[in-house]
């Protein structure tokens, strides 16, 4: 079994590496790449065939994973094109968005309170999906616009992730309540 361990993502599956990805292409060369390095295939190889075949289908999965999902995989790009993601170090945002971040947690503290919670949440749940929707379509136009918008996609994503956050939290308050 011969292996390129310097292929990323997209050069592993065969894609081009660019935001816009047809899902069930890359669901197809899923399939057939797990079918090639399945464990299972290699049950009677030698020992070290059988730690490659894990080892490609750890990649695979992983690869599979991150492409699937538009903010993992946009992460992946900004990170192959050098730019870098340090959600630690980096808390630089436009204020706007700072502001919008506090409301929308305001708006989330208050959902909770009222009698009509879980309407409440349903509603906000509802306009967080509305502004993530939003927010990917920006981030395609970035990526579409190329190099020169690395950084606007950069924000993109970071706003995308604090909205994917906080639409999991309102998820987590709801199946409380209910």
């Amino acid at each position: 079994m011969q292996v390129d361990w310097s292929k990323n993502f997209f050069e592993l599956f065969g894609l081009p590496a660019q935001f816009d990805l047809d899902p069930s292409d890359l669901l197809t060369r899923y399939r057939e790449l797990q079918r090639r390095v399945h464990p299972d295939k290699f049950a009677s190889a030698s020992a070290e065939e059988r730690r490659l075949s894990m080892q490609l289908t750890t990649l695979v999965n992983e690869g599979y994973q991150t492409l699937r999902d538009p903010v993992r995989r946009a992460r992946y790009l900004l990170d192959l094109s050098g730019v870098a993601m340090n959600d630690e170090t980096d808390t630089s945002m436009k204020p706007e968005f700072l502001v919008e971040q506090m409301e929308l947690r305001e708006a989330l503290e208050e959902a909770c309170a009222r009698e009509d919670s879980l309407r409440r949440l349903a509603e906000l749940a509802n306009d967080i999906e509305h502004r993530h929707a939003a927010k990917l379509e920006e981030l395609r136009d970035c990526f579409s616009r190329g190099q020169g918008a690395l950084g606007a996609a950069r924000n993109a994503v970071r706003e995308l992730q604090f909205l994917g956050k906080l639409l999991q939290e309102i998820r987590e308050q709801e199946e409380e309540l209910t």
